[in-house]
């Protein structure tokens, strides 16, 4: 038979590392080319991911749950044909086992004669990650010495020379990730030093627990008796910890590097966005609009675009590079939505030549599209100017902070009922707050002060989505 792999793809956003959401087929399961057989999680987005040929399924080798690296070998097909193929893999692991690498390609040379589309596993070099062997390329004459050294460290995805990484098998980093232990601070009592997970409930113990160290010394059959009190305990603990992934770690890092690479400079306004309000309403019974969603966000978006036309210098993006500032005459206006798996940006593609009921579709399918879960990595990119809607949750505003590549991202808090100067007497008027955040490299005060004015005025004063569009 001729066993082909199916490796952890990169889909086009520059990830390293997926988790696992969903697998589709089982081992013995027959599977088509094109057809799905994985849903993944990555920076912000699941994905499902189809197989590039036809054959049944020899073995997946991560579980649902497990962070795996790009490029890593995640399930194996059986497509059929002789043994010869895979002949050529077994004398190289026996008579070199630190060679492992090496051996792999000669097993995917078929694979590299076909079609290499990124998406389905292609692209990522043999040599740019070290996995495990398949089990079909050990034969049976091979000496009992060889395999003991070298099957903990391939199963384990690190040959000899990662050995600034601990050995560990996928499920046990995804124990020691629930119960927040790092791996480089545990001693390894496994084979050839790989941790097993009593090393790791060992290591999450508390530390006066004496007899659970005590324990593997005196009965090492017995060790996994004594560390299930403490882990039993945690559930009355104080604190409980959270691996940080997916979504949440991706948020965190491109908050981080937003936060401490463009020097922020926030500014408020707050004004009567009454007249604004009415013209919601009247929008909702217009024919033009039937069918479609019509609310403030819709026409705050529509007099940010506004804005953008009449201050394009605010619309950039700083290229530290190529020391150059990037001037876009195109807006892709991200909208931040909240979701299950935590705070995406996706955006809409020239928005900026949008008609209103356009516009309206595209805010309602976007919206749609993220509470479902199924918003693409291509939806996140190339974003040129975010709004996030934070009135929704009833505050008056905040300051917020930068999509990492865009120049400014605009707040709007809570529209409220409140006492308010009109025509000279104190009148109840709808009132909100917007703040704007900018990049103060790329945009100094007097153009973000005129950016948010021109926002609020058009707010103000509704025509000017006309006379000044």
């Amino acid at each position: 038979m001729t066993i082909r792999e199916f490796k952890m793809p990169d889909v086009g956003e520059g990830l390293t590392e997926a988790e696992i959401l969903k697998w589709y087929v089982q081992p013995g399961d027959a599977v088509t080319d094109g057809q799905v057989v994985i849903e993944v999680e990555t920076a912000k987005a699941a994905v499902e991911l189809p197989i590039p040929f036809d054959g049944t399924v020899d073995e997946l080798r991560f579980p649902e749950g497990t962070t795996v690296a790009v490029g890593e070998v995640i399930i194996t097909v059986n497509v059929g044909g002789g043994a010869e193929p895979e002949a050529p893999a077994a004398p190289a692991v026996a008579a070199a086992p630190a060679q492992e690498p090496v051996a792999e390609p000669a097993a995917e040379e078929p694979a590299a004669e076909g079609r290499q589309p990124v998406l389905v596993g292609y692209g990522v070099s043999a040599s740019s990650t070290k996995r495990r062997a398949r089990k079909t390329t050990t034969p049976a004459p091979v000496a009992a010495a060889p395999v003991a050294v070298t099957v903990p460290e391939q199963l384990n995805g690190h040959g000899p020379a990662a050995g600034d990484r601990p050995l560990a098998k996928p499920p046990v980093r995804k124990l020691a990730k629930d119960l927040g232990v790092d791996l480089a601070s545990v001693t390894p009592t496994g084979p050839d030093g790989v941790i097993t997970r009593e090393d790791v409930h060992r290591a999450a113990a508390p530390a006066p627990a004496a007899p659970v160290t005590e324990a593997p010394v005196v009965a090492p059959a017995a060790a996994p008796a004594p560390v299930a009190a403490p882990v039993a305990a945690s559930l009355d603990a104080r604190e409980t910890r959270v691996p940080i992934k997916g979504v949440r770690k991706a948020t965190a890092a491109a908050m981080v590097g937003s936060a401490f690479t463009a020097p922020h400079v926030t500014e408020f306004i707050t004004f009567d966005i009454t007249r604004t309000m009415k013209l919601v309403e009247e929008l909702k019974s217009d024919k033009d609009m039937a069918g479609l969603r019509v609310n403030p966000l819709l026409l705050i978006a529509k007099a940010v675009l506004v804005a953008v036309k009449r201050n394009p210098d605010i619309n950039a993006a700083w290229d530290e590079a190529s020391q150059e500032i990037v001037l876009k005459h195109y807006v892709n206006l991200g909208i931040a939505a909240a979701t299950p798996r935590g705070l995406i940006v996706p955006n809409i593609k020239d928005a900026h030549a949008q008609t209103l009921p356009e516009l309206s579709k595209s805010l309602s399918e976007l919206v749609a599209t993220a509470r479902e879960g199924k918003t693409t990595p291509a939806a996140m990119q190339g974003g040129t100017f975010t709004i996030t809607n934070v009135g929704v949750f009833g505050v008056d505003t905040g300051t917020p902070i930068l999509n990492p590549g865009e120049s400014a991202i605009l707040a709007v808090g809570a529209i409220k009922l409140q006492p308010w100067v009109h025509k000279g007497k104190v009148k109840p008027r709808q009132v909100t707050t917007l703040a704007l955040s900018f990049d103060h490299r790329l945009v100094d005060g007097e153009l973000g002060s005129k950016f948010l004015a021109d926002v609020a005025a058009i707010l103000e004063e509704p025509k000017r989505l006309i006379t000044w569009a």
